[in-house]
C-alpha cells in the first residue's frame, strides 16, 4: 500500500545529504555517486506509486492512501507493509548502488593504470 514511501524518503534523504555536504566531503568515493543513489530511488518510488496508483492503493485526492480512510486496521497492515518489503527494497538499491560504486571506482582505477 505504502512501501513506496520508504525508498522515496531514502531518496530525498540522499538528496539533501549530496547537497549540504561540506566541499572536502565531496570528494569521497561514495559522495560523488549519491546523486546515483538519489535517481535510482526515485525512479524506483515513482514507477511504485503509479502501481500503487493503478490498483488503487493510492488516489490523488485526501488522504492518498487508502489504508487511513478504511480504517486502524488497515492502516497497521499498511505500516507493517512499510516496514517489511518498503525497508526490504530501500536494503537491496542501497547494496545494488555500493556495488556499483565499487565497481566503478576498480574500474577508474584500472583505466588510470591502462
Amino acid at each position: 500500500m505504502a512501501c513506496f514511501t520508504v525508498p522515496l524518503a531514502t531518496a530525498a534523504a540522499a538528496s539533501i545529504i549530496k547537497n549540504t555536504l561540506p566541499a572536502n566531503a565531496r570528494r569521497t568515493t561514495f559522495a560523488t555517486k549519491l546523486g546515483w543513489l538519489g535517481k535510482m530511488m526515485f525512479g524506483g518510488s515513482l514507477l511504485l506509486a503509479i502501481e500503487h496508483v493503478y490498483h488503487g492503493e493510492v488516489t490523488l485526492t485526501p488522504p492518498f492512501l487508502t489504508a487511513i480512510a478504511e480504517g486502524p486496521e488497515a492502516v497497521s497492515e499498511m505500516l507493517h507493509e512499510m516496514a517489511t518489503r518498503g525497508v526490504a527494497m530501500t536494503v537491496l538499491v542501497i547494496a545494488v548502488w555500493a556495488a556499483m560504486v565499487v565497481f566503478s571506482t576498480f574500474a577508474e582505477r584500472k583505466r588510470q593504470y591502462v
